[in-house]
């Protein structure tokens, strides 16, 4: 026989009530997508900012060395209608910042971004290791 299993409704209710009020509101956000590739040359990271421009994205190295990606979106829409004299604006704020750990063989001081096609780019070169070769002549004594 399973055991049954009751709901008890007041437990939620509790947290939904001390939560959704003036004093905590309720944050509607949504990180951007992140592509990251990587070949022999370079890791890429890609960040979905559909009509961002350049001038509100800013990617930088904090003082852990980890990598700064920051977006800030300001969208002003309006929009008239001359058959009514109606006059709309919509107001989109939206923020993102986020902080990547960055892997040992990154050169940071070549780190490279841009932002195109709605997407931004960071382009993070990897340190170029020399092989050294093993094969050598050996003197007889």
């Amino acid at each position: 026989m399973l055991p049954v299993m009751f709901k008890n409704s007041w437990f939620p209710t509790v947290f939904e009530d001390f939560l959704n009020n003036d004093f905590m509101p309720r944050a509607n956000t949504t990180a951007p997508a992140v592509n990251v590739r990587e070949d022999e040359k370079a890791y890429t990271m890609e960040v979905a900012a559909p009509g961002i421009k350049k001038e509100f994205c800013r990617v930088s190295i904090n003082d852990e060395g980890n990598l700064s990606v920051a977006i800030e979106n300001k969208f002003e829409h309006k929009e008239s209608e001359k058959k009514h004299h109606y006059l709309r604006r919509e107001f989109s704020y939206s923020n993102y910042e986020q902080c990547y750990s960055l892997p040992e063989d990154v050169d940071k001081d070549n780190i490279e971004a841009k932002v195109e096609d709605g997407i931004l780019t960071v382009t993070l070169p990897r340190v170029q290791k020399e092989e050294k070769k093993l094969s050598r002549n050996i003197t007889i004594g």
